[in-house]
């Protein structure tokens, strides 16, 4: 117990700030930027376009880095970690979905979700098995020899989002993840980013959509490239348990129940 008690928190900024431009041209995108996240936490970010939403992902998944203030992961300061150190923790903790797919268009669909685990020194062989696996929860797996350019928005959206889990990040970041997919597809991958928050990891999601905070625990509302409010959501019972199982356990037990029911032989009275 004392040893939990005692764990940093998994994302720590402090007075964050992120400006571009010089001068009278100057902009605060991030503006004194405060805010702690435990692991586990499912959390959604809202606001008007241009608030900072998207710049304050890009700089907690060390795309981009702030102006001023410190960013603390798992208790420390990035600011003291080299390139390649941002990115071996891009490839081994933190999952990244885009919102405009970044697929390697010259790479097949399962070359460009296995792509990820190169850098982990897994063989070839079993990086296209595992992103295989992967597909096929996203009901992906006859298109796994497509091109990128041969699918549609909400496939290719389905696409990134398999790449970025394919590694099993603690820290998933999400940009509109679902803004590209229609009511079905968003539901699917909705429930698997709240069965991945089930087993233990950070999701931080960037949205528009009000609909989705009622998958997180928490909701951030920026204005003006800060925090305007911050605000824990109740969490429901366990109603939902009974019903959200992680999709691949969904399909094995859909698979058992096809199996036919033996008819019983009907008595033919002899003549």
């Amino acid at each position: 117990m004392a040893d939990s008690l005692s764990q940093p928190p998994v994302i720590e900024l402090r007075s964050l700030v992120k400006r571009y431009g010089v001068g009278d041209a100057e902009h605060h995108a991030l503006n004194g930027v405060d805010l702690t996240i435990e692991k586990g936490e499912f959390i959604t970010i809202m606001g008007p376009s241009g608030c900072g939403k998207t710049t304050l992902l890009n700089v907690l998944g060390l795309l981009d880095h702030s102006t001023d203030g410190e960013y603390l992961l798992d208790g420390t300061s990035v600011q003291k970690f080299s390139s390649a150190r941002h990115a071996r923790i891009r490839s081994q903790q933190i999952g990244i979905i885009f919102q405009s797919f970044n697929l390697i268009n010259r790479l097949t669909v399962i070359e460009n979700v296995a792509l990820p685990l190169a850098y982990k020194g897994i063989r070839h062989t079993k990086r296209l098995k595992i992103a295989s696996e992967i597909l096929k929860t996203f009901h992906l797996s006859e298109r796994e020899y497509y091109m990128p350019w041969q699918l549609s928005g909400g496939q290719m959206q389905r696409v990134a989002i398999a790449r970025a889990l394919v590694n099993d990040p603690s820290i998933i970041l999400a940009d509109e993840p679902t803004g590209n997919l229609d009511s079905r597809s968003s539901h699917v991958i909705m429930e698997e980013l709240s069965d991945l928050h089930k087993r233990g990891n950070t999701i931080i999601m960037v949205t528009h959509n009000p609909d989705l905070t009622t998958y997180a625990s928490r909701v951030i509302h920026m204005l003006d490239g800060k925090i305007d409010s911050d605000t824990k959501t109740p969490v429901i019972a366990d109603e939902p348990k009974n019903e959200k199982i992680s999709l691949s356990s969904r399909r094995s037990s859909k698979n058992s129940t096809k199996k036919p029911a033996k008819k019983a032989k009907k008595k033919v009275a002899k003549k």
